[in-house]
């Protein structure tokens, strides 16, 4: 299954991410199909950046974001709030 999926880069203790498309076998920082955006958490507000036309593009094969992608990417307006999670993220 593809996924889109964080990779970490930055130095130690200060990370930064990419979001990349990868193949869900690969380890995290391992082979990546391509490179869609950036997020950096440590800014005041947080940077994200991502490319929407592919991320779109990507979403329309099938790929399945992370949980972690799927939350940025509901903050940038790319993907619609899911009804069937909404009582489960209030009780974790």
């Amino acid at each position: 299954m593809i996924k889109l999926r964080l990779r970490r880069m930055g130095a130690k203790k200060r990370p930064s991410y990419r979001i990349v498309v990868a193949d869900s076998r690969s380890p995290r920082d391992g082979r990546i199909i391509e490179s869609i955006g950036f997020y950096d958490p440590l800014t005041e507000p947080a940077t994200l950046k991502v490319e929407a036309d592919r991320v779109q593009h990507w979403l329309s094969v099938g790929a399945q974001p992370s949980e972690t992608v799927r939350n940025l990417l509901r903050r940038q307006g790319l993907v619609a709030d899911d009804p069937s999670r909404a009582g489960k993220s209030a009780a974790a």
